[in-house]
């Protein structure tokens, strides 16, 4: 399933990553790398705020990245804390990872590398609103009998 994935290279950019995180507060610094299907690398560090709603985790650093530099897929993902254990992504940082790498994605978990499909299982997605787009044009609404 990882073959040909250098995870060491990724654990060290995650780890260097994790170095320029922005923690005043928790002092818990977060670095993410990603494997881009072109081959690029990406990385991101959480940025605190001392209005908590607003930080930002590692992922999101680390998906602005992928964007601003051409955008792409995502075919591998690591997230390490400052020891470098690898570590899981929240909720909404596993829809963003979802969104740019899919079902496929390989995420390096605390147990294991496993795909975005058992990481985050009955997605949210582009079909879930396609299929919502299809049902109001054919005038079928959700949830109501036909």
């Amino acid at each position: 399933m990882s073959e040909g994935i250098d995870w060491q290279r990724l654990h060290r950019a995650a780890r260097a990553a994790c170095e320029h995180g922005y923690a005043p507060y928790s002092h818990y610094r977060v670095g993410a790398a990603g494997l881009v299907d072109d081959g690029r690398l990406v990385v991101g560090c959480n940025v605190e705020n001392a209005a908590y709603g607003v930080t930002l985790c590692a992922e999101c650093g680390l998906i602005s990245s992928l964007v601003a530099g051409g955008g792409g897929r995502l075919v591998a993902f690591c997230c390490v804390d400052s020891s470098g254990a690898a570590i899981m992504a929240c909720g909404r940082c596993r829809q963003l990872l979802w969104e740019h790498g899919g079902a496929g994605l390989l995420v390096d978990t605390p147990l294991g590398v496993l795909p975005m499909s058992q990481v985050l299982p009955q997605a949210f997605d582009i079909t879930n609103l396609d299929a919502r787009r299809a049902a109001e044009e054919t005038g079928h609404r959700e949830g109501t009998p036909e």
